[in-house]
């Protein structure tokens, strides 16, 4: 069995070169990519022009204007990086099966068994660096055995360790102790240790390779942020004068342990191939999608529903076969001159069924401007959900009953998609009961596309009034019992009739302002004008007590 190969591609301008490449401009341009952090504008990736001009990742925005007065800032656009980032995941899926990402801005290949296609490892990755170079990317890759060491020296090869304070680092020594500490250390460690091999690569990208086996010499010299720990970590490794991973490698493991953790061991054996660490690349999502190219360009409404009656079973086949029904389709119609009309549906029920998705693009059509004429159409359930067939059991008067509920559910299901296809899906409620015993709160708010009708609310001790608001001061006087004549919104009102009470108490485990009034006596009151109004006695609690208005029956 071949010994395990990792490729690590590391793309360190990618933010500003995914920008560059849809800006009329050419490298030469100094781009900044800025995002915000707390209070301030910090840079987060630079063109190479920038970095010419001595601009650093992580500078304040203010100080780079400062240095390059000539700088172009784009915010920045952490979705569509990640989009970007999975196209050339899927573009690296030439070289290898395995392909992961790894970080914000790099790759992650298990090539083991796959460079011989391409003429040998050096080859395969001039083959990736000269891809790049065609899409305007800069690319740093380091290959090794395992995928922590890969990481380090595609990020890391050929930098020197810094020093965190002055006087402890062996190149500030007097030049007697630097040559005895050199030869001391060749002996100790059996002669200098194997460098990576460098290859320049295209347009001067980097390309490191460590031989097989020799992990541990390839990381000897690089510094310990090679190890991807944590900046304190690093910190507090350099004042003790461990900058080098070579430094670590040969300190006993239980101090090391105690002082910096687990983590730092466990960094280490991952790189040195202790640890086990596998690639694992995200399985891609399934796409729904149909197309149809027409030799002659269309632009009548009947042509169009044509179309789309092809399309449509394909469509509604791809949905059945992966059991997915569709819950937004789109509808792409490509014109003779380059252009692309797009027009959106959503169901309110998923459904792979032709028949119930036809009739809402049919409703949209006429929103298509087929301009000089339409030369290609493309359907695509943007948006799938799981469909489950429904098992009826039970006896035969069960079955048609449960065929008879099936059936309206489906009719009100199209009837909602119908609506949502001209005021769209969010406007279109369902109320459904809520667990509380408090009036306003016994029913909440649903989007009806999105959930089941209610099967049965839950019985109230009296009648609730059709509408009800918050409630209304009443100017009457001060007593439980309802007042002969009392003032509401304006108008006097005299009292013919009173039902009650109903008293509720409030969620003691809550603190609701407006039931800081305490305990609710409720009482459905007609006046001499024929009004039904819901009136509450509250008894006072937090709040004064008093009489108020809560709603009206029918």
């Amino acid at each position: 069995m071949p010994a395990r190969r990792i490729l690590s591609v590391w793309f360190p301008r990618l933010g500003a070169e995914r920008l560059l490449r849809h800006m009329s401009a050419t490298g030469d341009v100094p781009l900044a990519v800025v995002q915000e952090v707390g209070q301030t504008r910090v840079i987060s990736a630079l063109s190479k022009a920038a970095e010419a001009a001595g601009l650093q990742v992580g500078q304040p925005l203010r100080d780079a204007h400062a240095m390059c007065s000539d700088l172009v800032t784009r915010a920045q656009n952490p979705r569509a990086e990640a989009a970007f980032l999975a196209a050339l995941q899927r573009w690296a899926g030439q070289f290898s099966p395995w392909v992961a990402a790894q970080d914000t801005n790099g790759l992650v290949l298990d090539i083991t068994g796959c460079a011989h296609l391409f003429g040998g490892e050096e080859a395969m990755m001039q083959a990736m660096a000269d891809g790049a170079q065609g899409f305007g990317l800069s690319v740093q890759a380091g290959l090794a055995d395992t995928v922590g060491a890969a990481w380090a020296l595609a990020r890391y090869a050929g930098r020197t360790p810094g020093h965190g304070r002055s006087g402890d680092a062996i190149d500030q020594e007097a030049r007697a102790t630097r040559s005895r500490a050199a030869k001391r250390r060749h002996w100790e460690r059996g002669g200098p240790a194997v460098q990576p091999t460098a290859t320049p690569g295209a347009a001067g990208h980097a390309l490191r390779i460590a031989a097989p086996g020799q992990t541990r010499s390839a990381l000897a010299d690089l510094p310990v942020a090679a190890l991807r720990l944590e900046p304190e970590v690093i910190e507090q490794l350099g004042r003790m004068g461990l900058r080098r991973v070579g430094d670590l490698t040969g300190q006993p493991r239980a101090p090391l342990a105690r002082r910096f953790g687990r983590g730092l061991l466990l960094r280490m054996d991952q790189a040195l191939g202790a640890v086990p660490e596998p690639v694992s690349p995200a399985r891609e999502a399934p796409r729904f999608a149909t197309r149809l190219t027409l030799p002659e360009p269309i632009g009548l409404r009947d042509d169009i529903l044509a179309g789309l009656d092809r399309l449509l079973p394909r469509l509604g086949q791809l949905l059945r076969d992966q059991g997915q029904g569709a819950r937004r389709v789109r509808l792409q119609a490509g014109r003779v001159n380059d252009t692309m009309q797009t027009l959106e549906i959503g169901l309110a029920r998923a459904s792979h069924d032709p028949a119930r998705i036809r009739p809402l693009l049919d409703m949209k059509i006429d929103e298509i401007d087929a301009g000089f004429g339409i030369d290609m159409l493309r359907l695509e359930a943007v948006q799938v959900e799981p469909v489950h067939a429904r098992t009826v059991t039970g006896h035969a008067g069960a079955t048609e009953a449960a065929h008879a509920r099936a059936n309206g559910e489906t009719a009100m299901a199209d009837l909602l998609g119908r609506m949502g296809a001209r005021i769209g899906l969010d406007a279109i409620t369902r109320r459904h009961p809520a667990s509380s015993h408090i009036p306003e709160k016994t029913a909440q708010v649903l989007a009806a596309a999105w959930s089941e009708p209610a099967t049965g609310w839950p019985a109230s001790p009296t009648p609730r009034p059709l509408l009800i608001w918050r409630p209304e001061p009443v100017m009457a006087p001060d007593g439980p019992r309802p007042p002969r004549q009392f003032r509401w919104r304006g108008r006097a009102h005299d009292l013919a009739h009173a039902t009650g009470p109903e008293r509720i108490s409030p969620e003691w485990w809550l603190d609701e302002p407006e039931w800081r009034s305490g305990v609710r006596d409720y009482w459905q009151v007609v006046t001499a004008r024929g009004e039904r109004l819901w009136l509450f006695y509250a008894h006072g609690a937090a709040i004064s007590s008093g009489w108020f208005c809560q709603g009206s029956f029918a």
